[in-house]
């Protein structure tokens, strides 16, 4: 619900838990006055403390007055050079070469239902949300924006957007625009990134705010593995369960930067957007850029509520699902089990060792198109090779759809290999600056998806493909960074827009797919996890978690994961043991729970296994599909955590508290281990759950006194206990 009181000029925005508040002050300064637990409102600018400080210099319009300074006031959108030292939002450049903004409101929109965001992907719905724009302006520049909040009242998610327009006659350079700035009237907080590496993505890493600017980032070309856009401000002691704590999320997938600056009186400020390397776009006159959606969750009661809330957010007002309304089917891969040396006899063999269990689509991943036997080669060349599929996918299709199973591929549409017809063709289609040596990565260099021809090309390719036979599924993958970011099509001065026209070049192309085929699951990969943010996830409702596939890894990825992004969009299979990444073999029992946590699938030779592990992976898939709805769509509530505990626990509980599941895997077993119970979480306190169909227990002992904890013999062991209510 957003409330405006148009005497005082002041905009509060209610969600169902928390409020929202800013106010355009006597000097047309659009001042943050609070955000936090919902309380009934008023004017909140009271809260402002004014005083003289040194070295904070005041605006023309306060005259003698010390007090009044942007260098100290709590501000919506802040400004650069005229005041205020702390983080720009925005920094733009005229022809004087001047790099001011002084930005001041002049008038605002309410409007019900949801804005959009054309070329960018962005939170939909209906009446449900509301929608309030806010004008600024720097008139001496001539550049105005507007600020774009969406209100999701039963999530408790607030949208940010931004939208800058030249309206001057001479073209102005934008060299950064963030999504999303908030300023804090305290100080005593941490900041929660999650942080990693290819095959370690999304640790989470906690420490207290300092005096200065703490940041993480991407200049990767992609939101990579090593730094997520999705970062938490909290109050020093809050936990799944207490205290207060703000989550802001990017819906973008290139460069970020998300930077936290504690100040001189000792307040905070979030700044998160495209991050400004390498980027600096032109304004013609008249012309506008409309920066990525951010997305906000306040919770007041620790980190579980939030988590909870961003996803059914995501679940429902982000993601684009074909699977809507009903089960996405359980997958097997055959790259583990085969990488590139396969045929289409051993693919067949794969699925008729797979349909018997349970197994309902069978995915081939890379080395079917071009002469690509090899990473080195192949890229680019979008057809089938039929010396490994004799007749094509006409021919393989059907023989996989005979097993009752359907079919699915693997495609890398961003990345061109030297050793290709395409690069033969058309080098200067690959990102590489004149007269330099270039990098490689992988093997493979990288199309520049800011050009339209090269993406018709490409996507004209894989469209013949997906054409020719019955496709239900397709896994896009990205297997390395950008670099040499040169475009030949591009002027000198504009090539500092070319790392976010790249990102649209992308966004294009899947809305291109989304439309065409609209059955497709498309499952998003960038070498695992070095793509998983929000702004891939409309387009892709599930992305490869990792490339590590290491069950016990995996617990510290997954919980990592969690906090942001729902299970329904998590990548997740069992594969073979000992595994490829560690070398560490984990009973089959404890793979399953593990990949249980995400969309559920098989990466191996199902021919290789043991009578007994057939079974228990026929058990596996049965029980998951029995209890898909509780996994994928219930609450999730982190029990316990992998970095400090000796066992991980999550618990998935439905939304009438009548089911939940708990699982839990233990880490390596120690003797004399100590007696331990674990709580539960959810459930309704005046219930009656029975236990895997067995003892009965309380609701309000489950979650006050706990469950006692069997001793696992041998390591790596897990369980899991169904719950449901009498």
């Amino acid at each position: 619900m957003i409330v405006l009181d148009q005497e005082n000029k002041v905009f509060t925005l209610h969600t169902q838990n928390t409020t929202y508040q800013m106010k355009a002050d006597h000097n047309r300064v659009l001042l943050h006055t609070y955000y936090g637990p919902r309380i009934r409102g008023g004017d909140l600018s009271r809260l402002i403390q004014y005083a003289d400080r040194g070295f904070s210099p005041n605006p023309s319009e306060a005259g003698d007055n010390r007090t009044y300074s942007l260098d100290t006031l709590p501000q919506e959108y802040s400004s650069c050079g005229v005041g205020d030292f702390r983080l720009p939002s925005i920094e733009f450049e005229p022809e004087d070469g001047s790099r001011l903004a002084d930005l001041r409101c002049t008038g605002y929109e309410l409007k019900k239902g949801k804005y959009s965001l054309p070329g960018l992907p962005a939170f939909f719905g209906g009446e449900e949300w509301e929608t309030l724009v806010i004008h600024l302006i720097d008139s001496t520049c001539k550049v105005s924006l507007k600020l774009y909040y969406g209100v999701l009242e039963r999530c408790d998610l607030i949208t940010r957007a931004v939208q800058v327009v030249n309206h001057g006659s001479r073209p102005v350079q934008l060299r950064r625009c963030a999504s999303l700035c908030l300023d804090f009237q305290r100080g005593d907080m941490d900041f929660i990134t999650f942080n990693g590496c290819h095959a370690q993505e999304r640790n989470l890493d906690r420490a207290p705010l300092r005096q200065g600017v703490q940041s993480v980032e991407s200049v990767r070309g992609t939101s990579s593995h090593h730094h997520n856009p999705f970062v938490i401000l909290c109050e020093h002691g809050a936990d799944e369960d207490y205290g207060a704590c703000y989550g802001a999320m990017l819906v973008y997938s290139g460069n970020f930067l998300a930077a936290a600056e504690r100040t001189q009186l000792e307040n905070n400020r979030l700044l998160l957007g495209i991050n400004p390397y390498h980027f600096c776009w032109t304004l013609a006159p008249g012309a506008g850029f409309t920066a990525p959606e951010a997305a906000l969750v306040c919770s007041p009661q620790g980190f579980g509520q939030m988590s909870r809330q961003f996803h059914r957010a995501i679940r429902e007002n982000l993601i684009h699902d074909p699977c809507r309304g009903k089960r996405r089917p359980v997958l097997i891969n055959n790259w583990e089990a085969t990488e590139f040396r396969f045929d289409a006899d051993k693919l067949v063999g794969i699925a008729r060792a797979a349909a018997p269990l349970g197994i309902e689509l069978f995915v081939m991943d890379d080395g079917w198109f071009g002469c690509r036997d090899s990473d080195r080669s192949g890229l680019g060349d979008w057809s089938v090779n039929e010396e490994k599929l004799p007749g094509g996918l006409g021919a393989l299709v059907p023989k996989i759809e005979n097993l009752g199973m359907s079919f699915g591929l693997w495609i890398e549409p961003e990345m061109v290999s030297e050793d290709s017809a395409l690069y033969r063709a058309h080098p200067d289609w690959a990102l590489q600056a004149p007269n330099r040596p270039f990098a490689r990565g992988r093997s493979q260099l990288v199309l520049d998806f800011s050009r339209k021809e090269v993406r018709d090309h490409v996507y004209g390719s894989i469209k013949q493909v997906l054409a020719s036979a019955d496709i239900a599924y397709v896994k896009w993958d990205m297997n390395r960074s950008l670099t040499d970011v040169w475009s030949s099509a591009l002027p000198a001065d504009r090539q500092g827009e070319l790392f976010h026209r790249f990102v649209l070049g992308v966004y294009d192309i899947l809305e291109r797919m989304r439309r065409d085929f609209p059955h497709i699951l498309i499952e998003g990969c960038c070498g695992g996890g070095g793509r998983f943010d929000a702004g891939m996830l409309y387009y892709t409702p599930q992305i490869w978690c990792s490339d590590n596939t290491d069950a016990i890894d995996r617990l510290a990825i997954q919980y990592g994961t969690s906090f942001c992004y729902p299970v329904s969009a998590m990548g997740a299979h069992v594969s073979a043991v000992p595994n490829q990444q560690t070398g560490r073999c984990v009973p089959m029992e404890t793979r399953g729970v593990v990949a249980m946590a995400g969309t559920f699938g098989y990466e191996m030779d199902l021919n290789h296994t043991t009578p007994e592990e057939k079974e228990t992976i026929k058990r596996q898939v049965a029980f998951f599909k029995e209890h898909y709805e509780l996994i994928q769509r219930g609450d999730y509530y982190r029990l316990a955590d992998p970095f400090r505990d000796p066992f991980t626990a999550w618990e998935q509980v439905s939304p009438d508290r009548r089911e939940a599941l708990v699982s839990l895997v233990s880490h390596s077993n120690h003797a004399a281990a100590p007696f331990r119970t674990i709580r539960l979480k959810g459930l309704d306190p005046d219930a009656q759950y029975r236990v895997n169909g067995e003892e009965v227990w309380p609701g309000d002992v489950l979650m006050a006194a706990g469950w006692p904890m069997p001793m696992p013999a041998g390591d790596y062991r897990s369980m899991q206990l169904y719950l449901r209510a009498e």
